[in-house]
């Protein structure tokens, strides 16, 4: 899992955090995968890229899931090269054999729809060209509920957590391999 603040748990303690609840959810359905969170707060898609090979090579994973881009967009980088970085961890990663789901995000509607359309588009199209599973937007259900934010208005809170979760693992499950049988 590479990630932002949003994955990282920020403002929350970590057993709060979607991607915490995500594992429990996994081990419960009877799955073997480990989620290894390598999540940080600030990640842009230019830190995941850098990371990508040093973590790849170390836990050799089944599937990735990135989660990337939100900071990219949040701080106007340059779009063409947050879509670099993202095609860039996709293409490691399907190059050591692992699944992707590439997660999507939105920005905030000041940023204007022109280039509103173009952020959330990036994903949309390398989900396409790579073949990916494609979680949309991140925090769909949440997102336009302001009651689920902190006070900063950006990070979900621990009750936003669990609806992240479910709506991340209907894209998720179908990568993983069938269960294990239950002990008798």
């Amino acid at each position: 899992m590479l990630g932002d603040s949003l994955s990282a748990g920020y403002g929350i303690q970590p057993q709060e955090g979607w991607v915490y609840l995500l594992q429990q959810h996994i081990s419960a359905q009877g799955y073997p995968h480990q989620l290894i969170n390598a999540s940080i707060s600030g990640e842009t898609s230019s830190g995941g890229a850098t990371r990508i090979a040093k973590a790849l090579e170390k836990y050799a994973p089944a599937v990735v899931i990135i989660a990337l881009g939100a900071n990219d967009g949040l701080r106007g980088l340059s779009l063409k090269a947050m879509k670099q970085n993202l095609a860039e961890m996709i293409e490691k990663s399907q190059a050591k054999k692992a699944q992707v789901l590439l997660i999507g995000m939105k920005l905030p509607p000041n940023y204007g729809p022109a280039y509103n359309h173009r952020f959330e588009s990036i994903f949309s199209e390398l989900s396409q060209r790579y073949q990916t599973a494609l979680t949309p937007f991140l925090l769909q259900g949440v997102g336009e509920n302001r009651t689920l934010f902190q006070k900063d208005g950006l990070h979900p809170t621990a009750q936003a957590q669990a609806i992240i979760m479910n709506h991340v693992a209907e894209d998720l499950m179908p990568l993983l391999r069938t269960p294990q049988s239950p002990k008798l």
